[in-house]
């Protein structure tokens, strides 16, 4: 597992977070990291984009690499062409990414927004290159109401294209979940056939980077070099 996909059921669901938890606790355990991201929208050329975000919390051995950058908050074909740019195509995203595991023994490629959002003209996406590099993908969704349906069809959307997921975690776990966000601990592997690998808590790309690291494998299944369980969790928060 030197490539592994990162993507959300949708937008701002904290998909970054949960990519920066992902390197720390792989750093914890002793390994290499680089997070790709292959198109950043919404952010003008001198701010820091998602790959800085993941340096920050992470750590500054994480290697970070951006491919292209628009200045819109829109699907990244839609703001390369509003902004006169040139688009960016899955077998680049395949090849930077294939290029960084030759050094680094994970690489997160981190998508923009859910599975399907359009990277060219074509309508080709982060699924495309993830069956370029038959990388597995690890989704990322929300805590509460609505998210069965969206973590189902992102599920359902991998499997019909023949590609492999990891499993799910909970990109913002409520620091007081209600009833729904407790019941979907159980229903989010039930619907989705996808194993449930981690929980981010609330608020957690707010905290100090170095007590971000510290606490990070504790969010994440062994799968993903953590120390959390679903069962542990699940008893933790009953519905």
């Amino acid at each position: 597992m030197s490539v592994v996909i990162v993507s959300g059921t949708g937008t701002e669901i904290g998909k970054t977070v949960v990519t920066s938890a992902v390197a720390a606790a792989a750093l914890a355990a002793g390994r290499s990291v680089a997070v790709l991201k292959p198109a950043q929208t919404g952010v003008g050329p001198d701010e820091p984009g998602d790959a800085a975000e993941a340096v920050r919390l992470a750590g500054s051995a994480v290697t970070a690499v951006e491919l292209v950058r628009y200045p819109e908050p829109l699907a990244p074909d839609t703001a390369a062409r509003r902004a006169g740019l040139a688009t960016l195509s899955p077998a680049e995203i395949a090849r930077a990414a294939e290029r960084l595991a030759t050094h680094h023994d994970l690489v997160l490629v981190e998508g923009a927004g859910g599975l399907l959002v359009r990277f060219d003209e074509a309508g080709h996406g982060l699924a495309d290159a993830a069956r370029l590099l038959g990388a597995p993908t690890l989704v990322v969704a929300q805590a509460g109401l609505g998210t069965l349906n969206s973590t189902q069809l992102t599920a359902e959307a991998l499997r019909a294209r023949g590609l492999s997921a990891l499993g799910v975690v909970i990109g913002s776990w409520p620091r007081e979940p209600d009833l729904a966000a407790r019941c979907n601990l159980a229903d989010l592997p039930e619907v989705s056939g996808l194993p449930l690998l981690g929980a981010v808590p609330e608020g957690s790309g707010r905290l100090e980077p170095e007590e971000f690291r510290r606490a990070a494998p504790g969010w994440l299944a062994p799968a993903l070099s953590g120390t959390w369980s679903p069962e542990s969790f699940t008893a933790a928060w009953p519905a």
